[in-house]
């Protein structure tokens, strides 16, 4: 790099190239070097594109269901009686209202999930193992803890609200234990 930029400025100072035409190759250089460094840079880090999910405990979720459809339009589906999925208009992001579990006080919000893209399964169980995460598995996203204890889903674009015979064949432990 350095030696690229030597030339430059020599080409310059020989009268080879005009100011305008330093400028341009300086910032093309500098462009060029970025590019080259960014994917190593960044070639462990997660690109998240979108909030997949909210998902919350409230004393009545039906309550919060009727709320959300009528006022915001949000198509209800997946209801199962104790939680129900609410879909955002016509994206991939929805709410989660659920019946809060015996002796936790509510209303609150158990975990939030963010979708990242070009998700390889085991390319990024490995780098939430190399970060210290350690995420249990499950069926298409991880579950972690962020540095506040605060639960966290990272979730692939193929990860859709669940289904109703998805969620009715769970017990409600494993239910509670894959929302947090």
């Amino acid at each position: 790099m350095e030696n690229l930029v030597a030339k430059l400025l020599e080409d310059f100072e020989r009268g080879r190239m005009t100011r305008r035409q330093l400028m341009k190759s300086l910032a093309l250089l500098a462009a060029a070097a970025r590019a080259t460094a960014a994917p190593e840079e960044e070639s462990k880090r997660f690109k998240s594109v979108a909030v997949n999910h909210i998902s919350y405990q409230v004393n009545d979720y039906g309550k919060t269901r009727d709320f959300y459809a009528d006022l915001l339009g949000m198509k209800v589906v997946g209801d199962t009686g104790t939680q129900c999925s609410l879909i955002l208009s016509s994206t991939n992001t929805f709410v989660i209202p659920r019946n809060v579990p015996p002796g936790t006080p509510p209303p609150r919000i158990d975990h939030m999930a963010y979708t990242i893209e070009h998700r390889k399964t085991n390319e990024v169980k490995t780098e939430l193992e190399r970060r210290g995460l350690n995420p249990p598995d499950t069926e298409n996203s991880f579950h972690i803890k962020d540095p506040n204890g605060f639960a966290l889903q990272i979730s692939g674009k193929d990860m859709n609200f669940p289904s109703v015979s998805r969620l009715r064949s769970l017990s409600v432990e494993t239910r509670f234990i894959l929302s947090i």
